[in-house]
């Protein structure tokens, strides 16, 4: 089947859009950026029509613009900068998940009639390699009764499950824009210190999950130096392209995908995107496999390493709030930091800075403040419970909170809280109840 005879635009896709449908589009470099910067000027047509990213790159009117609000409603997986800003103008709501169960538990509640996705041009056989991501995808391409890809020479050809026969798809769009890129995060004095705490935790021969961002870009720079690490990640980063080029990642030790970098999505730099063009060693498997704690715990000396925006004293982490006001979403930490401990040797790190500047509500000015807390801001969202917490890092040091009774939580925390906040926080757990004076 010659893919030319399914093309239509821009304009077409967009006149394809009924009032109350239910639109599904890939997540983060899998957005459908041309179709989106289109949709809202369908907007006198449409009514109720919901649509459904994660991540999305683009600053998208149908969504970010309050003037579209009666015709376009917008529900996300996890929040970015865009999504925080369309939640603002009270045109966005946050789905709660797991990342491995994303697709499923939004299945059970809703099917989509629309899916719309960025993906790599069709090869000579006819498959079509959806690229940068696979996370829910291929499940929700199946779901829709219409699905359309924006196919695109410039996105990388990946393996794994993320490659579809034309024939399955309804309709393809030629587009041209360039895989959106996320800037490098220079590691600060304080991320190379966590970052050095978290190496030294980690041996030869481990399989690691790492995320974006100053720390996790700090761990991947003080691992330059190790041995036959595997990859088992949620998301595939510039800093493990990089490990592998200097010889630290080979996958040798692992017990599933052995000697391959194993990912749901992929974002990062364009140096990645061509690394992991028609790249065999790099697979991109669906995010129910990836994520699912079970599979996980399949590779022995798994290590998990995830931030958190605040901890509370008995261990509970809260990393995509700020109080009640959702800040990015739970992703795939429960799942990872669950899925390391089920390991053999398996680890997980929760890792963040002792301090955060926080504005006063009263005087406007920024005051330092603890992130270490007796209790979590009021309708803060709990991401890894206290139940599944192993290692807490600061640029204090390491608190090992497996299988430890809450008042050596306490000490522990606190052992590693700002020193100038340590003597209010064991007063304070003492005056809420945390504990109880001997």
């Amino acid at each position: 089947m010659d893919y030319k005879d399914k093309l239509i635009t821009v304009q077409q896709a967009v006149d394809l859009v009924r009032s109350n449908d239910y639109i599904v589009t890939g997540l983060g470099c899998s957005t459908a950026n041309d179709f989106f910067s289109h949709l809202h000027t369908a907007a006198d047509r449409l009514q109720n029509v919901t649509i459904s990213t994660c991540l999305p790159m683009g600053d998208y009117p149908c969504f970010n613009d309050p003037a579209y609000k009666a015709s376009f409603k917008h529900d996300s997986w996890f929040y970015n900068p865009a999504t925080r800003k369309a939640h603002k103008a009270g045109s966005t709501s946050f789905v709660p998940n797991n990342l491995h169960f994303a697709a499923t538990k939004r299945l059970y509640h809703k099917q989509p009639r629309i899916f719309i996705g960025a993906a790599a041009m069709p090869d000579r056989h006819g498959y079509i390699s959806l690229s940068c991501s696979n996370t829910y995808e291929v499940q929700m391409l199946e779901a829709a009764e219409v699905a359309i890809l924006e196919i695109n020479p410039n996105y990388p050809r990946t393996f794994g499950d993320v490659n579809i026969h034309v024939s399955r798809v309804t309709h393809l769009i030629e587009a041209s824009y360039p895989v959106p890129a996320l800037p490098y995060v220079e590691p600060n004095e304080k991320d190379r210190v966590i970052g050095g705490y978290i190496a030294d935790l980690i041996n030869d021969g481990d399989c690691i999950q790492l995320g974006i961002g100053g720390m996790p870009n700090a761990v991947a720079e003080a691992l330059h130096g190790k041995k036959d690490l595997g990859v088992h990640t949620e998301m595939l980063t510039t800093g493990m392209m990089d490990l592998y080029k200097s010889g630290a990642v080979n996958g040798s030790k692992k017990q599933r995908q052995k000697g391959k970098m194993v990912c749901t999505f992929i974002m990062g730099s364009k140096e990645l995107y061509d690394f992991a063009n028609d790249n065999p060693g790099v697979e991109v498997l669906a995010g129910s496999y990836v994520n699912d704690p079970a599979v996980i715990a399949q590779n022995d000396n798994m290590v998990s390493i995830n931030s958190t925006i605040e901890i509370d004293l008995t261990g509970q982490c809260a990393s995509e709030s700020l109080g009640s006001t959702q800040f990015s979403g739970t992703g795939g930490q429960a799942d990872t930091a669950i899925g390391a401990q089920n390991s053999k040797n398996g680890r997980s790190f929760i890792c963040l800075y002792s301090t955060a500047m926080v504005k006063n509500p009263e005087t406007g000015e920024r005051e330092e403040k603890s992130k270490i807390v007796p209790q979590l801001m009021q309708g803060a969202a709990v991401s890894l419970s206290r139940n599944d917490v192993d290692y807490v890092v600061t640029e204090y040091g390491v608190a090992h909170l497996r299988g430890t009774n809450i008042r050596e939580r306490v000490e522990l925390l606190i052992g590693i809280a700002h020193p100038k906040y340590r003597e209010e926080l064991w007063r304070q757990a003492l005056d809420i109840g945390i504990l109880s004076a001997r």
